[in-house]
């Protein structure tokens, strides 16, 4: 387009010059055609010069206007340079919203270049990994995270996962490569697994160790009676200690069945009303019994509301933080069941005068099969899922176990329940 428009201009030119030729002569004639194509150069230049200038100093929307085809040039220019804004626009937008993205991730994310410098990393990272934004960019991230598992694996460049640990807290950090020799660090909170796995260790160790304890009594008593010739008497001791085995493992399994029921169910409903004297009076009824005139059990109940739940729940969590200081309090102690509302809501709490609790075991007590102390805890039949099952009961109606004590002082176990769980006497549901 822009040779055929020179090329028909220039003839047009000649043309012109031809015709001034023959009415002023050869040499008129000529300078027209000279100077006609002198002033479409320097129009020509004048437009290469507008947009050297702006190629020099490319503002955007700023493309220099020109006449003729030089029109045409700039306008298509002016076009591509708008695309290019909108794509860029675009590009910046998916960017952002990229970056969005990765920042909402739960697992930290650090991109490092080649020579492992880093060039971006989202929030996670920067509160696990413990990186600052101001100062961290275009630091090695070996400088950073300066733990020797994970300086050994960078330098290996190994494509799977190293765990590092810091206080309170277990990483796994993981290099995965990507682009033109670009890395990323991806870091993962395996705190909470790490524990969980821990537990679950622990508990199979625990119920193993808890059901072959009374399994080997059984199948040595058996032995016994089958090879040994006994008297009546011996038979009947033996066969007493194995029925006494016996009912323990069926504890230990309906206790686990409890538990299990309790963790698949959802939360107790709140339409169903426990009268709360007449339960901690059962409570007493039961405790006395248990402790057969050795302890001094007394209640403080102070203005009772209705408890909204399941009774059979409840009961039984109350009556193993019941059943509990009776077993660890010494004969002439004293157990406490008090029941007390304030605004917040009503606790009931379980107080003894017995043998204490050490500060380090109070964190662990509601875990299954957890004894402070293994052989006093057999010695009063306890199966070790009791505080299991009452905190699980007490979770299901929005309650909180507490606990306090004091080695050689006593032990309080509180249940605190929000006042959403009460209703007073004069309602009805």
């Amino acid at each position: 387009m822009i040779y055929r428009q020179t090329a028909l201009l220039l003839v047009a030119l000649a043309v012109l010059a031809a015709l001034a030729g023959l009415a002023a002569g050869a040499a008129a004639g000529w300078a027209f055609f000279a100077i006609s194509v002198s002033a479409i150069l320097a129009w020509h230049v004048r437009h290469l010069a507008r947009l050297e200038r702006w190629l020099a100093d490319p503002v955007p929307g700023k493309v220099p206007e020109g006449q003729g085809i030089w029109d045409e040039v700039l306008a298509a220019l002016h076009r591509l340079e708008r695309d290019a804004a909108r794509r860029e626009k675009e590009l910046g937008n998916a960017l952002a919203h990229m970056r969005r993205a990765v920042q909402a991730l739960p697992d930290g994310v650090v991109i490092l270049d080649r020579r492992n410098h880093i060039e971006w990393f989202n929030r996670t990272a920067e509160a696990q990994l413990q990186l600052d934004v101001r100062s961290d960019l275009g630091q090695n991230i070996a400088n950073l995270v300066r733990e020797p598992e994970f300086i050994e694996y960078l330098e290996a460049a190994r494509d799977d996962a190293v765990r590092i640990t810091r206080p309170g807290l277990a990483l796994s950090l993981q290099l995965i490569s990507f682009g033109q020799a670009q890395k990323m660090l991806l870091s993962r909170d395996v705190t909470q697994a790490e524990r969980v796995d821990t537990m679950r260790r622990d508990f199979v160790a625990n119920v193993s160790h808890e059901l072959r304890t009374p399994l080997t009594v059984l199948v040595g008593f058996l032995e016994t009676i089958h090879n040994l010739k006994l008297d009546p008497q011996r038979q009947r001791d033996y066969l007493g200690m194995m029925q006494e085995q016996a009912s323990r493992m069926q504890r230990i399994i309906e206790d686990l069945l409890t538990l299990s029921s309790l963790d698949s169910a959802p939360p107790a409903t709140a339409d169903k009303r426990i009268a709360v004297a007449p339960l901690l009076q059962r409570l007493k009824a039961d405790a006395e019994a248990l402790s057969s005139g050795k302890h001094t059990i007394r209640t403080q109940i102070e203005s009772p509301s209705d408890l909204l739940g399941m009774e059979t729940e409840l009961a039984s969590a109350f009556g193993n933080l019941v059943s509990n200081a009776i077993r660890y309090t010494p004969a002439g102690g004293t157990v406490t069941l008090a029941w007390r509302e304030g605004e917040d809501g009503a606790r009931f709490s379980v107080e003894d005068t017995g043998i204490g609790i050490e500060a380090e075991h109070i964190p662990r007590l509601t875990e299954r099969f957890y004894r402070v102390d293994r052989s006093r805890s057999r010695e009063t039949g306890g199966t070790g899922l009791g505080l299991a099952i009452a905190k699980h009961a007490l979770a299901r109606h929005d309650a909180t176990l507490e606990v306090e004590s004091q080695p050689g002082k006593g032990s309080r176990f509180s249940a605190r329940f929000p006042a959403r769980r009460l209703a007073a006497k004069n309602l009805t549901v």
